[in-house]
């Protein structure tokens, strides 16, 4: 299904004048092409504006509150979604976010909410300093790193209302960076109570999996490259001028809010556009890696959902190769809108520049663009698994005969002194050691790697079924906990579903209950209600005890 999708966040509309007219609204956006049966953007924000007004109140919505317009999806025959984020008293709400459904016509249709929780508080004053808050974030951050000398730690402290945690209350969001012994980087977000001092919550801020150029992992690749001079840049113009470039085994200090757009890199150039020896004895190699994995991120994104890039806006991210000291980690920085790969640390990792790992750490990208999944309790195994189902799909849409499609993440990275052949398997997640295969009370409290495998072994239900079967060579064999026989929908439909709930109905705090409300209202859209493929989704959460 085709989408014509806007980002304007930042944008600010503010409640006690919802009624804007359509004329200022298009002030907020750029001109864009639209089909002629199709509602222009202005038109789509005066409707969603409409919305708010006549539904303020059942929002909850107050003269004390702002919305800013995050996102807008226009579905091929014309019916409107629009994204909004909120703050109070111009402090952000974390958990406030919503999205508003429309019929063709503009007229309302439903609202999905992140929390119904009133947001009103009795002061925006906190009784908490900030350097205090600061204090708190700093020691969960090294409390986090247990018996490492963390050095060059810092917090910032944001105010802000939490909605997420019960009762809206004021809250410091402290980002807590530094390094750990290794001069790698660890980060750590930590909420505060503002009146208390105690802390409410607190989550890794860096997203990870732990997981013609000759690549190290996928043979020898076509690049698309720049030429300055006489010397060829790794810079596709074709993909928004995403680049790669060398942090010469250096690190830095910007994973959080508030850092500057570009760390120092050096951008990797050549002299006759052949880049790399398949061997990590050329810095240049695992920078084809890093480039082929944009590549196929990006394309898998434009072909297959339409999206342009990461941030659909047409704009190219950046990777940074050769980061860090032994340093076994890949993550995606929305601070930077870049990719950062360190080189493993030659025992259990490789460099971490696998097609997978790639597409998995960009795919954290595009949930922040859109549902904005919080990396903590079940939203944050939403988000880990939301990236581990595009990772294996960008894989499999590749096609490269090096580095054949499959349900193993980060299989390539891995070498012999490792326990196992992947870092985590979609068909039964447990195969792993600490990953859940179904749904329980407890996953909550998993590490977000381990409780996104109930979405992972979702996803591989919905799309294989389940049962052993052997795909591109390798063997699975998926169970169910109802005993239930599943028949899978195909890959193609896998993704088509996940990525509209994830850009149409899924908000910050959505947890595995909402992924399948989700998921079964993006099947109805796309394939019906009472179809095969809304059947099969009900089918494979059911066979995960999501119910």
């Amino acid at each position: 299904m085709s989408r014509i999708r806007q980002h304007v966040r930042g944008s600010r509309l503010a409640t006690a004048g919802i009624a804007t007219t359509a004329t200022l609204l298009a002030g907020l956006l750029s001109p864009a092409a639209y089909a002629a049966d199709r509602p222009t953007r202005a038109t789509v924000l005066g409707n969603a504006a409409r919305v708010l007004a006549d539904r303020a109140a059942a929002l909850g919505l107050t003269s004390a509150q702002d919305t800013s317009v995050s996102d807008v999806v226009v579905d091929k025959d014309g019916v409107q979604h629009v994204r909004y984020d909120r703050t109070y008293h111009q402090l952000p709400v974390l958990g406030g976010d919503f999205v508003v459904h429309m019929a063709p016509d503009g007229t309302y249709r439903s609202i999905d909410r992140a929390t119904r929780a009133a947001i009103t508080l009795p002061s925006t004053t906190p009784k908490v300093s900030a350097p205090k808050a600061a204090d708190v974030a700093v020691n969960a951050l090294r409390a986090a790193n247990p018996g490492d000398a963390l050095k060059q730690v810092k917090a910032k402290p944001q105010l802000v209302v939490d909605a997420l945690h019960g009762a809206p209350r004021l809250a410091w969001r402290t980002n807590a960076t530094g390094l750990d012994s290794h001069g790698n980087p660890v980060a750590r977000t930590v909420l505060t109570d503002a009146r208390t001092g105690a802390q409410i919550d607190a989550w890794d801020t860096m997203e990870t999996a732990t997981g013609d150029g000759k690549s190290l992992y996928g043979g020898t690749i076509a690049l698309e490259t720049t030429l300055s001079g006489s010397t060829y840049q790794l810079k596709d113009p074709t993909r928004g001028d995403t680049y790669t470039g060398d942090a010469a085994d250096k690190t830095d200090m910007c994973t959080g809010n508030g850092c500057s757009s570009r760390a120092p890199v050096t951008l990797f150039t050549d002299d006759d556009n052949h880049w790399g020896t398949g061997t990590a004895a050329d810095r240049s190699t695992v920078a084809v890696d890093a480039q082929y994995g944009s590549d196929m991120t990006w394309d898998y994104y434009k072909d297959v959902h339409g999206r342009n890039g990461i941030g659909n806006d047409g704009k190219g991210s950046y990777n940074r190769v050769h980061y860090g000291n032994n340093y076994s980690n890949a993550y995606w920085a929305d601070s930077c809108f870049c990719m950062t790969y360190g080189d493993g640390d030659g025992t259990n990792f490789g460099p971490m520049v696998g097609l997978d790992v790639a597409a998995h750490e960009m795919s954290h990208g595009v949930t922040s663009k859109t549902a904005g999944l919080l990396y903590s309790g079940e939203s944050g195994g939403l988000n880990e698994a939301t990236s581990d189902i595009f990772g294996t799909l960008v894989e499999f849409y590749a096609e490269n005969p090096q580095d054949t499609g499959d349900y193993l993440i980060g299989e390539k990275i891995v070498r012999s002194g490792f326990p196992r052949d992947a870092l985590r398997y979609m068909d039964k997640p447990s195969r792993d050691g600490n990953s859940a295969d179904y749904w329980s009370s407890s996953v909550a409290n998993l590490s977000v790697h381990y409780s996104s495998g109930v979405a992972n072994h979702f996803a591989y239900l919905l799309a294989e079924g389940s049962g052993a079967r052997t795909i591109n060579g390798v063997t699975y064999n998926s169970p169910t906990y109802n005993g239930s026989t599943v028949t899978g929908i195909g890959r193609a439909k896998l993704g088509a579903i996940w990525y509209r709930a994830l850009t149409v109905y899924m908000t910050s705090t959505t947890n595995y209950s909402g992924a399948r409300a989700a998921t079964l209202n993006a099947a109805r859209d796309l394939y019906g209600a009472g179809s095969t493929e809304y059947n099969t989704v009900a089918a494979a959460w059911s066979a995960v005890n999501v119910n």
